[in-house]
């Protein structure tokens, strides 16, 4: 049993050192949870990959992974496309905010009916659809994830022997606190970012952050 718990919060300990860093997953979750579209769902697809993966690392799949490197150089052009082209509609949205944007910096100065128009003008943002595809895309489309999750933690998982899987439990349990708080915590913004100008900020960020990782995915590729 204590080795077990030890094990665990290794894993606890390992997951989180993998998945709290600033990357193209994390930055779409934080504008989610920000403009508190879909959070939930969101912040399922997030852990719930991880936890495939996870598993997936601790069973062994890993070399199976590296016997299709192939797959990987595949998945690194298209994550790569798709980052570039989301970090382009991510500065265009700096450029050139759009109407709900507006709306919603109008929050703090209007009230309560400010706060009604910003969450109408947030529920118009965008639809359930596209962002579980774009959270899919996101997270399955990253080499890195396949490389981090699965070669290396499930290497450092079956290290333990015997207490590989509680090992991967808390490598598990460590990813749905990361995107739980990430998700849900990111309310904690609303209020600075009442004002268009947070947005546009916000946006470049993700723009920069978008294109940068899509243009080294694919110099790596």
């Amino acid at each position: 049993m204590h080795a077990a718990l030890l094990a665990a919060l290794a894993g606890l300990g390992t997951g989180l050192s993998l998945i709290v860093a600033i990357g193209a997953q994390n930055a779409f979750v934080l504008r989610q949870g920000i403009r508190r579209e879909h959070v939930a769902a969101i912040v399922a697809i997030c852990a719930g990959s991880d936890m495939v993966l996870i598993a997936a690392g601790v069973s062994g799949v890993g070399t199976v992974v590296r016997r299709w490197p192939s797959a990987l150089t595949a998945a690194a052009w298209i994550g790569a496309a798709f980052l570039v082209c989301y970090g382009a509609l991510a500065a265009r949205r700096a450029l050139r905010p759009s109407a709900a944007l507006t709306t919603e910096g109008a929050e703090g100065a209007q009230g309560a009916e400010g706060r009604d128009a910003a969450e109408a003008g947030a529920a118009r943002g965008g639809s359930l659809r596209a962002a579980v595809l774009t959270c899919l895309a996101m997270t399955w489309l990253n080499p890195h994830v396949y490389l981090d999750t699965v070669l290396l933690l499930g290497s450092v998982a079956n290290g333990y022997g015997a207490a590989r899987w509680p090992f991967g439990a808390g490598a598990a349990a460590g990813s749905v606190l990361w995107f739980g708080g990430l998700g849900f915590g990111a309310r904690l913004l609303r209020r600075p970012f009442s004002r268009p100008r947070s947005w546009r900020v916000l946006d470049a960020v993700i723009a920069c952050t978008m294109i940068t990782l899509g243009v080294l995915m694919a110099a790596r590729a």
